[in-house]
Protein backbone atom coordinates (compact mmCIF):
# COMPACT_ATOMS: atom_id res chain seq x y z
CA UNK A 1 0.00 0.00 0.00
CA UNK A 2 1.26 3.53 -0.72
CA UNK A 3 2.37 5.77 2.14
CA UNK A 4 -0.35 8.23 3.17
CA UNK A 5 2.30 10.95 3.47
CA UNK A 6 5.58 9.81 1.89
CA UNK A 7 8.59 10.60 4.08
CA UNK A 8 11.60 12.42 2.59
CA UNK A 9 14.81 10.45 2.11
CA UNK A 10 16.43 12.17 5.09
CA UNK A 11 13.69 11.03 7.44
CA UNK A 12 14.03 7.47 6.16
CA UNK A 13 17.80 7.57 6.62
CA UNK A 14 17.41 8.72 10.22
CA UNK A 15 14.84 5.99 10.90
CA UNK A 16 17.02 3.23 9.39
CA UNK A 17 20.08 4.51 11.29
CA UNK A 18 18.25 4.51 14.63
CA UNK A 19 16.80 1.06 14.01
CA UNK A 20 20.37 -0.23 13.77
CA UNK A 21 21.38 1.53 16.96
CA UNK A 22 23.76 3.97 15.29
CA UNK A 23 24.36 7.62 16.05
CA UNK A 24 25.09 10.08 13.26
CA UNK A 25 28.74 9.88 14.29
CA UNK A 26 28.61 6.08 14.07
CA UNK A 27 27.15 6.21 10.57
CA UNK A 28 29.79 8.75 9.55
CA UNK A 29 32.49 6.31 10.65
CA UNK A 30 31.03 3.72 8.25
CA UNK A 31 30.82 6.06 5.26
CA UNK A 32 32.89 8.78 3.62
CA UNK A 33 30.43 11.44 4.84
CA UNK A 34 30.86 13.65 7.90
CA UNK A 35 28.46 13.67 10.82
CA UNK A 36 27.50 17.24 9.87
CA UNK A 37 26.65 16.17 6.31
CA UNK A 38 24.51 13.29 7.56
CA UNK A 39 22.73 15.59 10.01
CA UNK A 40 21.93 18.09 7.27
CA UNK A 41 20.56 15.39 4.96
CA UNK A 42 18.39 13.98 7.73
CA UNK A 43 17.08 17.47 8.49
CA UNK A 44 16.35 18.13 4.81
CA UNK A 45 18.91 20.93 4.47
CA UNK A 46 21.15 18.95 2.10
CA UNK A 47 20.09 16.81 -0.84
CA UNK A 48 20.46 13.04 -0.59
CA UNK A 49 22.48 12.34 -3.73
CA UNK A 50 22.60 8.85 -5.30
CA UNK A 51 26.17 8.49 -3.99
CA UNK A 52 25.04 9.35 -0.47
CA UNK A 53 22.07 6.96 -0.57
CA UNK A 54 24.24 4.15 -1.94
CA UNK A 55 26.88 4.67 0.73
CA UNK A 56 24.35 4.79 3.56
CA UNK A 57 22.45 1.78 2.20
CA UNK A 58 25.69 -0.20 2.10
CA UNK A 59 26.68 0.90 5.61
CA UNK A 60 23.27 0.08 7.09
CA UNK A 61 22.75 -3.11 5.09
CA UNK A 62 19.45 -1.98 3.62
CA UNK A 63 18.06 -1.78 0.12
CA UNK A 64 18.41 1.75 -1.29
CA UNK A 65 14.79 1.42 -2.38
CA UNK A 66 13.84 1.50 1.30
CA UNK A 67 15.66 4.80 1.79
CA UNK A 68 14.07 6.33 -1.30
CA UNK A 69 10.64 4.99 -0.36
CA UNK A 70 10.37 2.83 -3.47
CA UNK A 71 8.32 1.49 -5.06
CA UNK A 72 6.79 4.91 -5.59
CA UNK A 73 3.02 5.04 -5.78
CA UNK A 74 1.76 7.74 -8.13
CA UNK A 75 -1.77 9.11 -8.28
CA UNK A 76 -4.26 7.94 -10.90
CA UNK A 77 -3.59 5.56 -13.76
CA UNK A 78 0.18 5.57 -13.23
CA UNK A 79 -0.40 3.40 -10.16
CA UNK A 80 -1.34 0.49 -12.47
CA UNK A 81 2.30 0.10 -13.45
CA UNK A 82 2.98 -1.94 -10.32
CA UNK A 83 0.16 -4.36 -11.15
CA UNK A 84 2.42 -5.91 -13.81
CA UNK A 85 5.00 -7.03 -11.24
CA UNK A 86 3.26 -10.26 -10.02
CA UNK A 87 2.71 -11.41 -13.62
CA UNK A 88 6.31 -10.68 -14.49
CA UNK A 89 7.51 -12.62 -11.45
CA UNK A 90 5.48 -15.68 -12.55
CA UNK A 91 6.58 -15.41 -16.19
CA UNK A 92 10.28 -15.54 -15.34
CA UNK A 93 9.82 -19.12 -14.19
CA UNK A 94 9.21 -20.01 -17.83
CA UNK A 95 12.86 -19.32 -18.67
CA UNK A 96 13.87 -22.36 -16.64
CA UNK A 97 10.73 -24.51 -16.86
CA UNK A 98 8.80 -24.81 -20.16
CA UNK A 99 5.47 -22.98 -19.75
CA UNK A 100 2.04 -24.45 -20.32
CA UNK A 101 0.20 -21.90 -22.42
CA UNK A 102 -3.56 -21.54 -22.49
CA UNK A 103 -3.49 -20.85 -26.26
CA UNK A 104 -1.01 -21.47 -29.09
CA UNK A 105 1.84 -18.92 -29.02
CA UNK A 106 2.36 -16.31 -31.68
CA UNK A 107 4.99 -17.05 -34.30
CA UNK A 108 8.57 -16.00 -33.76
CA UNK A 109 8.18 -13.35 -36.46
CA UNK A 110 5.18 -11.90 -34.63
CA UNK A 111 7.03 -12.00 -31.33
CA UNK A 112 10.04 -10.31 -32.92
CA UNK A 113 7.77 -7.46 -33.97
CA UNK A 114 6.33 -7.29 -30.46
CA UNK A 115 9.86 -7.18 -29.02
CA UNK A 116 10.72 -4.29 -31.35
CA UNK A 117 7.68 -2.40 -30.07
CA UNK A 118 8.76 -3.14 -26.50
CA UNK A 119 12.23 -1.79 -27.13
CA UNK A 120 10.72 1.40 -28.54
CA UNK A 121 8.68 1.76 -25.36
CA UNK A 122 11.95 1.39 -23.42
CA UNK A 123 13.45 4.30 -25.36
CA UNK A 124 10.40 6.37 -24.49
CA UNK A 125 10.39 5.11 -20.87
CA UNK A 126 6.77 4.01 -21.23
CA UNK A 127 6.88 1.78 -18.17
CA UNK A 128 3.16 1.01 -18.18
CA UNK A 129 3.18 -0.23 -21.78
CA UNK A 130 6.18 -2.45 -21.06
CA UNK A 131 4.51 -3.90 -17.98
CA UNK A 132 1.34 -4.76 -19.89
CA UNK A 133 3.12 -6.53 -22.76
CA UNK A 134 6.11 -8.18 -21.13
CA UNK A 135 4.69 -11.17 -19.17
CA UNK A 136 2.94 -12.73 -22.18
CA UNK A 137 5.96 -12.02 -24.39
CA UNK A 138 8.27 -13.77 -21.94
CA UNK A 139 6.11 -16.89 -21.75
CA UNK A 140 5.60 -17.20 -25.50
CA UNK A 141 9.29 -16.68 -26.25
CA UNK A 142 10.18 -19.22 -23.57
CA UNK A 143 7.80 -21.73 -25.18
CA UNK A 144 9.58 -21.34 -28.54
CA UNK A 145 13.03 -21.45 -26.94
CA UNK A 146 12.33 -24.69 -25.07
CA UNK A 147 10.45 -26.20 -28.02
CA UNK A 148 12.98 -25.53 -30.77
CA UNK A 149 16.16 -24.73 -28.87
CA UNK A 150 16.93 -22.23 -31.61
CA UNK A 151 19.38 -19.41 -31.03
CA UNK A 152 16.93 -16.83 -32.38
CA UNK A 153 14.29 -17.70 -29.78
CA UNK A 154 16.79 -17.72 -26.93
CA UNK A 155 18.28 -14.35 -27.94
CA UNK A 156 14.81 -12.82 -28.13
CA UNK A 157 14.06 -14.27 -24.71
CA UNK A 158 17.31 -12.76 -23.43
CA UNK A 159 16.18 -9.32 -24.68
CA UNK A 160 12.80 -9.70 -22.99
CA UNK A 161 14.41 -10.70 -19.67
CA UNK A 162 16.71 -7.70 -19.95
CA UNK A 163 13.73 -5.43 -20.47
CA UNK A 164 12.19 -6.92 -17.35
CA UNK A 165 15.32 -6.23 -15.33
CA UNK A 166 15.40 -2.65 -16.57
CA UNK A 167 11.75 -2.05 -15.69
CA UNK A 168 12.03 -3.60 -12.22
CA UNK A 169 15.14 -1.62 -11.34
CA UNK A 170 13.51 1.65 -12.34
CA UNK A 171 10.41 0.88 -10.30
CA UNK A 172 12.47 -0.07 -7.25
CA UNK A 173 11.84 -3.84 -7.31
CA UNK A 174 15.53 -4.69 -7.02
CA UNK A 175 15.04 -8.33 -6.03
CA UNK A 176 13.02 -8.98 -9.18
CA UNK A 177 15.54 -7.06 -11.28
CA UNK A 178 18.22 -9.44 -10.00
CA UNK A 179 16.03 -12.45 -10.83
CA UNK A 180 15.41 -11.07 -14.32
CA UNK A 181 19.14 -10.71 -14.92
CA UNK A 182 19.73 -14.26 -13.76
CA UNK A 183 17.06 -15.42 -16.23
CA UNK A 184 18.77 -13.39 -18.95
CA UNK A 185 22.08 -15.03 -18.11
CA UNK A 186 20.53 -18.49 -18.48
CA UNK A 187 19.01 -17.54 -21.85
CA UNK A 188 22.33 -16.14 -23.10
CA UNK A 189 24.02 -19.53 -22.60
CA UNK A 190 22.02 -20.87 -25.55
CA UNK A 191 23.12 -18.13 -27.96
CA UNK A 192 26.33 -18.45 -29.96
CA UNK A 193 27.47 -14.92 -29.22
CA UNK A 194 30.31 -14.45 -26.71
CA UNK A 195 29.54 -10.76 -26.19
CA UNK A 196 25.85 -11.16 -25.40
CA UNK A 197 26.32 -12.53 -21.84
CA UNK A 198 28.54 -9.52 -21.04
CA UNK A 199 25.47 -7.30 -21.08
CA UNK A 200 24.33 -8.99 -17.86
CA UNK A 201 27.22 -7.76 -15.66
CA UNK A 202 26.94 -4.34 -17.28
CA UNK A 203 23.36 -4.14 -16.00
CA UNK A 204 24.13 -5.87 -12.71
CA UNK A 205 26.81 -3.28 -11.93
CA UNK A 206 24.06 -0.68 -11.50
CA UNK A 207 22.42 -2.76 -8.79
CA UNK A 208 25.73 -3.32 -7.00
CA UNK A 209 26.56 0.38 -7.10
CA UNK A 210 23.12 1.25 -5.73
CA UNK A 211 23.68 -0.87 -2.61
CA UNK A 212 27.05 0.69 -1.83
CA UNK A 213 29.31 -1.85 -3.51
CA UNK A 214 31.07 0.24 -6.18
CA UNK A 215 34.30 -1.76 -6.01
CA UNK A 216 32.46 -5.00 -6.70
CA UNK A 217 30.64 -3.29 -9.55
CA UNK A 218 33.91 -2.05 -11.04
CA UNK A 219 35.47 -5.50 -10.69
CA UNK A 220 32.52 -7.00 -12.56
CA UNK A 221 32.82 -4.39 -15.30
CA UNK A 222 36.57 -4.93 -15.56
CA UNK A 223 35.96 -8.63 -16.14
CA UNK A 224 33.48 -7.77 -18.88
CA UNK A 225 35.94 -5.39 -20.54
CA UNK A 226 38.63 -8.09 -20.64
CA UNK A 227 36.19 -10.69 -21.99
CA UNK A 228 34.97 -8.69 -25.00
CA UNK A 229 35.47 -10.53 -28.29
CA UNK A 230 37.01 -7.81 -30.47
CA UNK A 231 36.40 -9.77 -33.67
CA UNK A 232 32.65 -9.24 -33.43
CA UNK A 233 30.90 -6.23 -34.88
CA UNK A 234 29.38 -5.13 -31.56
CA UNK A 235 32.72 -5.16 -29.72
CA UNK A 236 33.07 -1.38 -29.55
CA UNK A 237 29.48 -1.03 -28.36
CA UNK A 238 29.84 -3.51 -25.48
CA UNK A 239 33.33 -2.30 -24.54
CA UNK A 240 32.42 1.38 -24.67
CA UNK A 241 29.27 0.88 -22.63
CA UNK A 242 31.17 -1.00 -19.92
CA UNK A 243 33.70 1.86 -19.77
CA UNK A 244 30.98 4.53 -19.54
CA UNK A 245 29.29 2.58 -16.78
CA UNK A 246 32.65 2.27 -15.00
CA UNK A 247 33.14 6.03 -15.27
CA UNK A 248 29.82 6.85 -13.60
CA UNK A 249 30.17 4.22 -10.87
CA UNK A 250 33.74 5.30 -10.06
CA UNK A 251 32.61 8.93 -9.95
CA UNK A 252 29.76 8.06 -7.60
CA UNK A 253 32.36 6.46 -5.32
CA UNK A 254 34.41 9.68 -5.40
CA UNK A 255 37.19 8.10 -7.47
CA UNK A 256 38.69 10.53 -9.98
CA UNK A 257 39.85 7.57 -12.05
CA UNK A 258 36.35 8.02 -13.46
CA UNK A 259 37.83 10.46 -15.97
CA UNK A 260 40.27 7.77 -17.14
CA UNK A 261 37.38 5.39 -17.81
CA UNK A 262 35.54 8.15 -19.62
CA UNK A 263 38.59 8.97 -21.75
CA UNK A 264 38.92 5.33 -22.76
CA UNK A 265 35.24 5.26 -23.76
CA UNK A 266 35.76 8.35 -25.93
CA UNK A 267 38.70 6.64 -27.63
CA UNK A 268 36.59 3.56 -28.32
CA UNK A 269 33.81 5.73 -29.76
CA UNK A 270 36.25 7.60 -32.03
CA UNK A 271 37.89 4.37 -33.20
CA UNK A 272 34.52 2.87 -34.11
CA UNK A 273 34.03 5.31 -36.99
CA UNK A 274 30.53 5.30 -38.43
CA UNK A 275 29.36 2.24 -36.52
CA UNK A 276 26.03 3.30 -34.97
CA UNK A 277 26.51 1.49 -31.66
CA UNK A 278 22.85 0.65 -31.19
CA UNK A 279 22.61 -3.08 -31.89
CA UNK A 280 21.71 -3.71 -28.28
CA UNK A 281 19.27 -0.81 -27.99
CA UNK A 282 18.82 0.96 -24.67
CA UNK A 283 21.06 -1.59 -22.94
CA UNK A 284 24.00 0.20 -24.48
CA UNK A 285 23.10 3.04 -26.83
CA UNK A 286 26.79 3.75 -27.37
CA UNK A 287 26.17 6.75 -29.62
CA UNK A 288 28.14 10.01 -29.86
CA UNK A 289 25.32 11.81 -28.05
CA UNK A 290 25.27 9.36 -25.17
CA UNK A 291 29.04 9.60 -24.80
CA UNK A 292 28.76 13.41 -24.80
CA UNK A 293 26.25 13.60 -21.94
CA UNK A 294 28.33 11.20 -19.84
CA UNK A 295 31.03 13.87 -19.52
CA UNK A 296 28.51 15.95 -17.56
CA UNK A 297 27.24 12.89 -15.65
CA UNK A 298 30.75 12.04 -14.42
CA UNK A 299 31.27 15.60 -13.18
CA UNK A 300 27.88 15.56 -11.43
CA UNK A 301 28.63 12.32 -9.60
CA UNK A 302 32.07 13.58 -8.57
CA UNK A 303 30.41 16.68 -7.11
CA UNK A 304 32.20 19.02 -9.55
CA UNK A 305 29.08 21.08 -10.13
CA UNK A 306 30.73 24.00 -11.96
CA UNK A 307 32.49 21.53 -14.25
CA UNK A 308 29.20 19.71 -14.89
CA UNK A 309 27.48 22.97 -15.85
CA UNK A 310 30.39 23.93 -18.11
CA UNK A 311 30.36 20.61 -19.91
CA UNK A 312 26.59 20.77 -20.28
CA UNK A 313 26.91 24.11 -22.05
CA UNK A 314 29.43 22.60 -24.47
CA UNK A 315 27.03 19.90 -25.69
CA UNK A 316 25.42 21.07 -28.97
CA UNK A 317 21.62 21.14 -29.10
CA UNK A 318 21.63 18.85 -32.13
CA UNK A 319 23.60 16.30 -30.11
CA UNK A 320 21.01 16.35 -27.34
CA UNK A 321 18.24 16.13 -29.93
CA UNK A 322 19.82 12.95 -31.33
CA UNK A 323 19.39 11.12 -28.02
CA UNK A 324 16.50 8.79 -27.34
CA UNK A 325 13.97 10.35 -24.91
CA UNK A 326 15.10 8.24 -21.95
CA UNK A 327 18.72 9.40 -22.18
CA UNK A 328 17.77 13.02 -22.89
CA UNK A 329 15.48 13.12 -19.85
CA UNK A 330 18.16 11.53 -17.66
CA UNK A 331 20.56 14.30 -18.65
CA UNK A 332 17.95 16.93 -17.78
CA UNK A 333 17.51 15.35 -14.34
CA UNK A 334 21.28 15.43 -13.80
CA UNK A 335 21.44 19.11 -14.70
CA UNK A 336 18.43 19.90 -12.52
CA UNK A 337 20.44 18.39 -9.65
CA UNK A 338 23.39 20.66 -10.50
CA UNK A 339 21.34 23.87 -10.58
CA UNK A 340 19.46 22.90 -7.43
CA UNK A 341 22.67 22.30 -5.47
CA UNK A 342 24.24 25.55 -6.73
CA UNK A 343 21.14 27.47 -5.68
CA UNK A 344 19.76 28.40 -9.11
CA UNK A 345 16.28 27.11 -8.40
CA UNK A 346 14.65 28.63 -11.48
CA UNK A 347 17.07 26.78 -13.79
CA UNK A 348 16.61 23.60 -11.79
CA UNK A 349 12.84 23.87 -12.19
CA UNK A 350 13.11 24.45 -15.94
CA UNK A 351 15.37 21.42 -16.39
CA UNK A 352 13.21 19.08 -14.31
CA UNK A 353 10.08 20.20 -16.17
CA UNK A 354 11.89 19.60 -19.46
CA UNK A 355 12.80 16.11 -18.26
CA UNK A 356 9.15 15.34 -17.58
CA UNK A 357 8.09 16.71 -20.93
CA UNK A 358 10.67 14.47 -22.63
CA UNK A 359 9.97 11.23 -20.73
CA UNK A 360 7.09 11.64 -18.27
CA UNK A 361 7.06 8.22 -16.62
CA UNK A 362 10.83 7.98 -16.33
CA UNK A 363 10.95 11.37 -14.59
CA UNK A 364 8.07 10.74 -12.21
CA UNK A 365 9.55 7.45 -11.04
CA UNK A 366 13.19 8.60 -10.94
CA UNK A 367 14.48 8.94 -7.35
CA UNK A 368 16.75 11.90 -8.14
CA UNK A 369 13.98 13.71 -10.01
CA UNK A 370 11.66 13.29 -7.06
CA UNK A 371 14.38 14.54 -4.70
CA UNK A 372 14.83 17.63 -6.86
CA UNK A 373 11.10 18.37 -6.88
CA UNK A 374 10.75 17.85 -3.13
CA UNK A 375 13.66 20.21 -2.45
CA UNK A 376 12.43 22.88 -4.87
CA UNK A 377 9.03 22.83 -3.19
CA UNK A 378 10.60 23.11 0.28
CA UNK A 379 12.78 26.14 -0.54
CA UNK A 380 10.01 28.24 -2.10
CA UNK A 381 7.51 30.35 -0.25
CA UNK A 382 5.21 30.37 -3.26
CA UNK A 383 5.21 27.30 -5.48
CA UNK A 384 4.94 28.08 -9.22
CA UNK A 385 2.03 26.33 -10.85
CA UNK A 386 4.17 24.15 -13.21
CA UNK A 387 6.15 22.88 -10.21
CA UNK A 388 2.97 22.36 -8.21
CA UNK A 389 1.56 20.28 -11.07
CA UNK A 390 4.64 18.07 -11.24
CA UNK A 391 4.58 17.63 -7.47
CA UNK A 392 0.99 16.43 -7.73
CA UNK A 393 1.72 14.05 -10.59
CA UNK A 394 4.62 12.57 -8.62
CA UNK A 395 2.57 12.26 -5.46
CA UNK A 396 5.31 13.84 -3.31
Amino acid sequence: MPDATPDPVGVRVARARKQRGLTQHGLAQRTAYSRSHIAQVEAGHKVATPAFVAAVAGALGVDPADLYGQPFHLPGRAERIHSAIPGLRRSLIAVEIPPELEAPPRSLDELASELAVLRRFQELSQHSQIGVRLPALLEELAWHAHDSGGSRAWESLFRACEAGADLCRKLGHHDLATSSLEAARRAARHVQDPNLPLLVPIRRSLLLSAVGQPRSALTLLGQAVRAVDHDRRDAHEVLGTALLRSAVIAARAGDRAAWDYYGQAVEVREASGDEPGTRHGVTTGFTPGNVAIHCAAVAVELGDLDEAARRDQQIPEQTLASLIPERRAHHEVDMARVHMETGDHDKAMRRILRAEQTAPQMTRFHPSARTVVTHLVDVRRTIPEPLRGLKTRMGV
